[in-house]
């Protein structure tokens, strides 16, 4: 899967494709706006990647205090509100493969 063809399954009232990883699937439905979703499925990811997308999560929800909390667990450097988008899509990139 390319990161176009991703961003393209993100469709209003669709579902995430079947195959994707964890990780992936709680970014899907992050871009989709299901943040309760996304965070219950990152909250369970006991991993570095699990916790930079929570991270994310919760900038986007405005908690960059407990933002910058899971992007230190995550060992990396915590973003501002105007760098969300593209956070999302540097998460996205660095899990698809090649």
């Amino acid at each position: 899967m390319t990161f176009d063809t991703f961003l393209a399954s993100i469709q209003p009232g669709g579902s995430p494709p079947s195959g994707l990883s964890r990780e992936l699937e709680a970014l899907w439905h992050t871009r989709a706006g299901h943040w309760e979703k996304a965070h219950d499925i990152a909250q369970d990811i006991p991993s570095a990647t699990g916790s930079w997308i929570h991270g994310l999560l919760h900038a986007i929800e405005g908690d960059l205090g407990n933002s910058g909390y899971w992007y230190h667990r995550a060992d990396q450097p915590p973003i501002r509100r105007g760098e969300i988008d593209g956070e999302w899509e540097r998460i996205v990139r660095a899990l698809l493969p090649g």
